[in-house]
């Protein structure tokens, strides 16, 4: 077999795996074994691909810190008292409550990312739908479908924005300009329709009127280490550096302080998070370095700066709608090294690397493997008894992504 088709092949299998589960294996034993099969067919030269899961640093360390940060919050009692402040001011109504947990987790993924989103605010919505005694999953889907219609807000709002533009992000006031209006339409028409596909479920009475106890010495300074956390985020964005190495840092910081005034071993800590999502980003960087190895980027940047010299405006469009739909088939952060790589190559104008990002960021609305947020959101849910499965998540986010993804796009193409 020629060995550009082979290693399409392998890619091809092992993205399938990851969003198939065959025999309910986690996600990240078929991303490794796909680019582990690459790099023993000599398909993919060991180098390169010890390259790509360097690439990855950055996305490692920002991933270790949130997750230090959720399974502090849950040790430490900070996401039951979070959870009954909200069942008490949604006041015995579920449609109320899903609302409170909608402005929350735009709040949570503009300043903190959509992966905390799925990390951090995933474990508290569910501590409270437990509270409010009403059905979880309405309240769940929010954490996964916000976290990535609020994606693009700000730059640190999700850390593919800063791939795409290979570490040279737009500043602050300009980023805003120019995504300010889009994200204010996919925001709006995400919640519209995720809020009518989950009409039925939220009818009727909930709980109210909990008692809220004091929250302890170190859910206070989890509750902290979280704020510090994302002030943090603002000020190193706002410097064009990158986000991870200061997240884990913080995230180990505020561990530790917790651990020693408890005098307790960090093992129990450690084994508590769901470290595999790491050798999953890992795999997914090697399979995008085979594309680039192959030439599929090169040849994509081709196309890409020649349609864009006949016409620009529908370049934008149909490249956003076609990395969007991209995305659920080979994950958003694969979907946005290849767009990087292709926009930079081919030295694309703004609108169209505007429409790439939100497209990246927007399109994995569409199927539960769509990007790295909802697959951490996935393993959240499915730590706390849940299970979603992906023709669940599929009719759902059918219904809530083209609206808003369409919105989002007019409204950056004709600003």
């Amino acid at each position: 077999m020629n060995p550009v088709l082979l290693s399409w092949s392998i890619a091809f299998a092992a993205t399938a795996g990851v969003i198939l589960r065959p025999f309910r294996w986690p996600e990240a034993i078929w991303a490794v074994a796909g680019a582990l099969t690459l790099v023993m067919l000599g398909l993919l030269p060991a180098s390169l691909a010890w390259q790509a899961i360097g690439k990855g640093a950055d996305v490692y360390l920002f991933l270790i810190g949130m997750m230090l940060l959720s399974e502090l919050g849950r040790r430490e009692g900070l996401f039951d008292w979070i959870a009954v402040l909200a069942v008490n001011h949604a006041r015995g109504s579920p449609r109320r409550l899903f609302f409170l947990v909608y402005v929350v987790g735009v709040v949570v993924t503009t300043f903190l990312s959509n992966d905390a989103a799925a990390v951090v605010l995933t474990p508290a919505v569910f501590a409270a739908a437990k509270k409010a005694q009403t059905k979880p999953l309405p309240l769940l889907y929010v954490c996964a479908f916000i976290a990535n219609a609020a994606s693009f807000v700000l730059p640190i709002s999700n850390p593919a924005n800063l791939v795409l533009y290979a570490n040279h992000t737009p500043a602050l006031s300009l980023w805003i300009s120019r995504f300010a209006l889009p994200s204010v339409l996919s925001i709006a028409a995400t919640f519209v329709a995720l809020r009518w596909t989950q009409r039925d479920d939220l009818k009727g009475k909930c709980a109210r009127g909990r008692t809220v106890e004091r929250l302890s010495t170190n859910g206070k300074i989890t509750l902290a280490g979280i704020g510090v956390t994302a002030v943090t985020l603002l000020v190193v964005s706002a410097l064009d550096l990158q986000l991870g190495l200061p997240t884990a840092i913080l995230g180990t910081v505020t561990a530790a302080v917790t651990l020693i005034r408890e005098r307790q071993s960090p093992v129990e800590l450690v084994r508590a998070i769901s470290w595999s999502v790491l050798p999953l980003v890992a795999g997914l960087f090697v399979l995008v370095e085979m594309l680039d190895h192959t030439g599929v980027i090169g040849g994509l940047s081709h196309l890409l700066a020649l349609a864009t010299r006949q016409n620009a405006p529908a370049t934008a469009a149909v490249s956003g709608l076609a990395v969007a739909l991209g995305s659920n088939a080979i994950n958003n952060l694969p979907a946005g090294l290849i767009a990087s790589a292709s926009a930079f190559q081919a030295h694309s104008p703004e609108r169209v690397i505007d429409a790439l990002l939100i497209g990246v960021d927007l399109g994995p609305n569409f199927s539960i493997t769509g990007s790295l947020a909802t697959i951490l959101w996935l393993t959240a849910v499915r730590r706390e008894g849940e299970e979603v499965s992906f023709m669940q998540f599929f009719r759902i986010g059918f219904i809530v992504m083209l609206p808003a993804l369409t919105l989002a796009l007019w409204a950056r193409l004709i600003a």
